[in-house]
This record gives structure tokens, C-alpha cells and sequence, in this order.
């Protein structure tokens, strides 16, 4: 049997095209994603530096420094030095649980990213169940810092772990009564029909007008559920040494405030994409309309307005849950789970019940 030469030549080019097409999709498909991890780890690095500022300017201190200009810098050098300290083990803890707790606390979390809207149709994936997979990704979370306690081998850790379990139970149960509510008054699930559907009349469009007392459930249980003060109980230093990172130190102790900060955000974006119009502009259309359209003309002009509005209502929150650390005390953990199961259920499914009735009644 005679092979022509030509004939093999060009099954080798065409195989290694197929192969070079083959790799070229799947850098394709990563560019998104690790451009998304980017934007998140600037974010993260944003948060602690403002976080540091504003703690400094309340408390009349002056703050980081040193470290770069303005102290922006100060964070990358603390994650530098944990990188490079000692991972100490608890010699009769359970070590798969306690080198696991931090990954999942930390991998749940950034998972939910991939359904927030940062401009019109910039989103990694637009789920028809987008918030719902927020809420059960984020219930993921409780489980890595409850393995955490329970492989440290420390009753102070365990609490810790116990406590975080407790609180993100009760404080779920509003959040996702609120995001049904969201749902009903935009007919979908999904994040950008959502923030489509309060796009119309500018700010006056927002379901935070529409929702006062939703937003401001939905306020209070998405700081309980980033474990922040007055609710960062299972970290409560005064009664658990450091709750269920006692035992931890190097990049895994880390990762627990990687895991803080990274909830933090994802929190105050989804209350800018339920509550305040997303990546909207404010003004009122009937006022200006060319201003309305301004984020959908131009591709690269219109998606760069709508991540800097998105952003700019985000950290707005941020600027709320930050001062409020310093404002309030914490509370007892009796005092937590009353407001939690006693106050923000029933306020919550009673929202439920005049949303649906006003709704019904308008058909």
C-alpha cells in the first residue's frame, strides 16, 4: 500500500490545527474567569485599605502609611509575610478537616461571583436560578468554618465553628424570604432581569423604595451573615480567644479573612443589584434619555460606566458596613438569634405576605 507523502503532510497540519484551535478555546475560556479573579483580589486589597483608613479616621489615629503611597500596600505586604510563616497542625486534631475548613470557606464564596453583573451583559454566567445559587453556595461556607472548629481539636475553635453554624442558619431564612420577593417583582431569578426591571425611572425605580423594609432586612442579615460587628460572635475574642481560627496560622489563617472580606463584597453587590438598579445610571429617564441608554452605546465606553456605577454603589455599602464596626457594640448571642428568629422572620414573611396580596390584587 502506497502513502503519498502530500496526503500525510496535510493530515498533520490539519490535526495540529484542530489541536492549536483546541487551546486557543480553552485560554479563551479562562480569560474571563482569571480576569474576574483579578478584579476581585484588587477589590479584596481595596477593602482592607479602606477599611484600615476609615477605622484610623474614626478612632482619630492615623492609619497605615508606610507601606507604598497612602499605605495602599499594606495589605499585599500582610498577605506576603503569612505566605511565608509556619503552618502549624494541632498534633490531635483532625488534619484533613482542619486543612480543608479554609478552601471551602474561601472557594464557596468566590464561586458566587460568577452570577453578579457588573455592567449591561458583563456577567461570567446568567442563570435563570442566578440568586438562587447565591444563597445555596453561600450556606456552603458555614460547613468549612464548622470543620475548621471541629478539626482543631480546641473546645474554644468548636464554639467558634458551632456559633457561625447557628448564625448563618437563622439569618438565611430572611435573606432568602427578601430574594423571593425580589423575584416576584421582577418575574425571573436572574440577576440581570432583575436589574433590567428597575431600570426604567432611574433611582426612582429601585426596588429599595418599592422594598424599605426589605432592604433593610436584607441589610442588617447580610452583615450577621458576613460575621461582621455588632454579629461577629463566632470570632468573639473576649469569650473564644479567635473562635474557629484559635488554632490556625500562615496562609490558611489568612484565607478566614480572605473568606470575610470576599463575602463582604459579594454581599454589598447583591444588595446593589437588588435594591439599588446595578449598573443603571440614576438620573430619571424621563429627565435625560440620552444618559439612560449612555451604558448600552459603545461596547467598551458603556461596559467601563457600568462597572464604575456598580462599583461606586458597592462601596457605598461597604462605607456603611465599615463605620458601623466602629459604631456598635456586640451583641450576646441570646441577643443575636432573638433578632434573627423574633424580629427579622416574622418581618420578613410578613413583607412576603403584603408583596404577594398587593401584586394579586393588582392583576
Amino acid at each position: 500500500m502506497i502513502i503519498d507523502t502530500t496526503e500525510v503532510q496535510d493530515i498533520n497540519s490539519f490535526s495540529r490545527l484542530e489541536s492549536f484551535k483546541e487551546f486557543y478555546g480553552i485560554i479563551w475560556m479562562l480569560v474571563p474567569i482569571l480576569s474576574l479573579v483579578l478584579g476581585i483580589t484588587i477589590g479584596v486589597l481595596v477593602i482592607v485599605w479602606l477599611e484600615r483608613e476609615i477605622s484610623a479616621g474614626i478612632q482619630q489615629r492615623i492609619g497605615p502609611e508606610y507601606a507604598g503611597p497612602l499605605g495602599i500596600l499594606q495589605a499585599l505586604a500582610d498577605g506576603t509575610k503569612l505566605i511565608f510563616k509556619e503552618n502549624i497542625l494541632p498534633s490531635r486534631g483532625d488534619t484533613r478537616l482542619f486543612s480543608i475548613g479554609p478552601s471551602i470557606a474561601v472557594i464557596s464564596i468566590l464561586l458566587s461571583y460568577s452570577v453578579i453583573p457588573f455592567s449591561y451583559h458583563l456577567v461570567l454566567s446568567d442563570l435563570n436560578i442566578g440568586v438562587f445559587l447565591w444563597i445555596a453556595i453561600s450556606s456552603i461556607a458555614p460547613i468549612g468554618l464548622l470543620m475548621s472548629g471541629y478539626g482543631s481539636n480546641n473546645k474554644y475553635s468548636f464554639l467558634g465553628g458551632l456559633r457561625a453554624a447557628a448564625q448563618s442558619i437563622s439569618y438565611e431564612i430572611p435573606l432568602t424570604l427578601l430574594c423571593v420577593i425580589n423575584i416576584s417583582l421582577s418575574n425571573s431569578s436572574s440577576t440581570v432581569d432583575i436589574v433590567e426591571a428597575q431600570s426604567k425611572y432611574g433611582f426612582w425605580g429601585w426596588n429599595l423604595w418599592r422594598q424599605p423594609i426589605g432592604f433593610f432586612v436584607f441589610l442588617i442579615s447580610s452583615l450577621a451573615e458576613c460575621e461582621r460587628l455588632p454579629f461577629d460572635l463566632p470570632e468573639a475574642e473576649e469569650e473564644l480567644v479567635a473562635g474557629y481560627q484559635t488554632e490556625y496560622s500562615g496562609i490558611k489563617f489568612g484565607l478566614f479573612y480572605v473568606a470575610s472580606y470576599l463575602n463582604l463584597l459579594v454581599s454589598s453587590l447583591f444588595v446593589t443589584v437588588l435594591y439599588l438598579g446595578g449598573w443603571n445610571i440614576s438620573i430619571p429617564y424621563i429627565f435625560v434619555p440620552e444618559l439612560f441608554e449612555i451604558n448600552k452605546v459603545g461596547r467598551v465606553f458603556g461596559t467601563t460606566i457600568g462597572i464604575f456605577i456598580t462599583l461606586a454603589k458597592t462601596y457605598l455599602f461597604l462605607f456603611i458596613s465599615i463605620a458601623t464596626r466602629w459604631t456598635l457594640p456586640r451583641l450576646r448571642m441570646d441577643q443575636l438569634l432573638n433578632l434573627g428568629w423574633k424580629f427579622l422572620l416574622p418581618l420578613s414573611l410578613g413583607n412576603l405576605l403584603l408583596t404577594t396580596s398587593s401584586q394579586l390584587l393588582s392583576l
